[in-house]
């Protein structure tokens, strides 16, 4: 005798089954943001989430050290504009030395951040 096929979907591959739960809570406004995406591509609202979950892009926060090299560039920028306005009444040749100073510390720390970001 011969095994009658039942037929019906293949079985999925342990990999391939949808085994895990995640609940996420939502707020109104990013639930109907979800729902009309959802919409809009013919989608479920879980398809649609899984999908950006995929395709999402994750940068890392910013470490304390580069927290603190954006302070020094906060400073320094503020530097800079007490710079300008004393150039602005005492003309510019007084304060030309002040300028160059602070601009290459600030290239230094741009550089600095720069590649501690790519270190990382």
């Amino acid at each position: 005798m011969t095994k009658n096929k039942k037929g019906g979907r293949p079985k999925l591959s342990p990999a391939e089954k949808l085994k895990y739960r995640i609940a996420v809570n939502l707020c109104t406004k990013d639930y109907y943001a979800l729902k009309a995406k959802a919409t809009q591509a013919g989608m479920t609202g879980t398809e649609v989430a899984r999908l950006a979950i995929i395709n999402c892009q994750i940068h890392q926060r910013l470490t304390t050290e580069q927290m603190e090299y954006i302070r020094q560039l906060s400073g320094m920028g503020n530097n800079l504009n007490q710079i300008a306005r004393k150039a602005n009444t005492e003309g510019y040749t007084n304060t030309r030395s002040e300028y160059h100073y602070l601009a290459d510390k600030i290239d230094k720390l741009i550089n600095q951040i720069e590649n501690d970001s790519q270190n990382n």
